[in-house]
């Protein structure tokens, strides 16, 4: 991982750290206390890290974390500050330290589109909300990447501006499919793994693939024991009879749920049927994973996936925080903002996918942030059939799912596993997701308790603010800082100087 960290007398960083334990149990500003001329607002490669919450080794208490050279050198559980006197420290007091957030879906839309997002833009935004590592999407981007060709495009478009560490998935398309050389070229190039649409994407260069261009992809796949992740939406052959009329309204956030009822998801699902029963132990496809991206369908599709992995095949599962914070009926007629697919569907089964989360039949989270220009969005005209689908999502996501997430009573190692450590494992990043001796130092600081408004006086790094549906809400959950491999690249609404955040390439 790229890490320029200036080095110097440790002895400043004593001063530093008084600012911050001041910021923190009392409240006192410490952002003038901040220096580092490059990728870091603390320009030192060796200190600690302390609270009295640490999420790590499977518990949360009072523990101390070391940082040197980019990585954890050691973790002092208990009693840290007669351990730590003399040493060089930044005590957060009572926030929480855990594992920076693993973000396996995000559309930074870079190269072709920068006017949607960017990479500048959107690992800012994740480095605000506590994500240190994303994986983009290769669609929404042009050219998509779908191919070796394409990936270097992606890759050099990245250059010098990702505050976070970023990899890359690949796209599985018709035209790759069946082409098994082009596949591996794609694969040995370096994405995590694959991605398709059983559906229309919306995206010209990226077509949707069917139930048997997935089958011949997982082959492939099961060579390099990378997954591939599915957006399971198919139109069913026979549309059931409550569909679309000409006499719907186009604002009502009604037609929009008829235009994409749940049997989508259902069709996709049975669709997979066969793919997933190859990747099982002797399958055709052993050694391949299947993801199902953003779940919406907590019914039938999510008990036709729980039979798949009971039955041994090699499943996960990811839905998202707007699927878990609204329902269709708070969604307000005629504001797009809220526009995505699958769609959010009804309270109950907003409810009932927490439950599957808690129980462990949802695997992860992800943020799917997919923005796009404002005029695309239609606010002013109110169209939920002719909009582009998306929520803009991605700096806010930790303090919603703990926001939202309280009264189900979840817990910080929750939010640690499908935040981080499983994302990192579907991803392949063997040294992230966790904070243990020898991982990267990719930690986010944050005070669960302390809530703010999303309001116009709130700092967002997303290219264009307006176009959230998080905004006017108050939430629970401030990041108060984010370190990427040891760099301390976010602090009191300052950004290091120097965007030295990491390409990651599969080897």
């Amino acid at each position: 991982m790229a890490s320029a960290v200036a080095k110097g007398r440790l002895l400043p960083l004593l001063a530093v750290a008084a600012a911050l334990a001041a910021v923190i149990l009392y409240g006192a500003p410490f952002s003038k206390s901040l220096g580092g001329e490059g990728c870091s607002l603390l320009p030192h490669d060796h200190f600690w890290i302390a609270s009295e919450r640490v999420v790590a080794l499977g518990r949360v208490g009072p523990a101390a974390v070391e940082v040197k050279g980019g990585l954890i050198n050691a973790i002092a559980v208990g009693d840290y500050r007669s351990f730590l006197l003399r040493r060089p420290v930044v005590d957060y007091g009572d926030a929480v330290i855990m594992p920076g957030l693993i973000d396996v879906h995000a559309h930074l839309d870079e190269p072709g589109r920068v006017e949607w997002e960017g990479f500048s833009t959107g690992t800012k935004a994740a480095a605000a909300g506590g994500i240190t590592t994303l994986v983009d999407m290769p669609l929404n981007s042009y050219p998509s990447t779908v191919s070796e060709e394409t990936l270097k495009l992606k890759v050099d478009a990245a250059r010098d501006k990702l505050y976070v560490d970023v990899g890359f998935w690949g796209g599985l398309v018709p035209e790759n499919a069946f082409n098994p050389s082009a596949l591996e070229s794609l694969l040995k190039a370096g994405v995590l793994g694959l991605k398709s649409f059983m559906c229309p994407s919306g995206i010209n260069d990226f077509p949707m693939t069917n139930s048997t261009h997935i089958e011949e992809g997982l082959v492939t796949l099961a060579k390099y024991k990378r997954p591939l992740l599915i957006h399971a939406e198919r139109i069913p052959d026979i549309e059931s009879d409550d569909g679309l009329n000409g006499d719907l309204d186009p604002r009502s956030y009604a037609t929009y749920l008829k235009s994409r009822p749940p049997a989508w998801e259902e069709a996709a699902i049975r669709d997979l049927q066969r793919a997933m029963k190859d990747t099982k132990i002797g399958g055709r496809s052993e050694g391949a994973h299947i993801h199902i991206v953003h779940l919406s369908d907590s019914k039938t599709s999510l008990d036709l996936l729980k039979d798949a992995k009971h039955n041994g095949a090699k499943v996960s599962i990811e839905t998202c925080p707007h699927y878990l914070a609204f329902s269709a009926e708070e969604v307000p007629d005629g504001d797009t903002r809220f526009k995505c697919a699958p769609p959010i569907r009804d309270a109950t089964n907003r409810d009932s996918l927490w439950e599957a989360l808690l129980d462990g039949h949802i695997d992860m989270l992800s943020s799917d942030h997919s923005p796009s220009a404002p005029e695309l969005k239609l606010m002013e005209e109110g169209n939920f059939l002719r909009a582009w689908g998306g929520i803009s999502s991605l700096q806010f996501v930790l303090p919603v799912t703990w926001s939202y997430g309280k009264k189900y009573g979840i817990s910080l190692n929750q939010l640690a596993s499908w935040w981080s450590e499983r994302p990192a494992m579907l991803a392949g990043l063997k040294n992230k997701g966790a904070i243990l001796p020898g991982y990267h130092a990719d930690i986010v600081v944050w005070k669960p308790e302390e809530q703010f408004q999303l309001d116009d006086g709130h700092a967002v790094y997303h290219k264009h603010r307006n176009i959230s549906a998080y905004l006017g809400k108050e939430l629970s959950g401030k990041v108060l800082s984010t370190f990427v491999s040891g760099n301390l690249v976010f602090a009191e609404d300052q950004h290091a100087k120097a965007a030295c955040g990491a390409p990651i390439l599969a080897e």
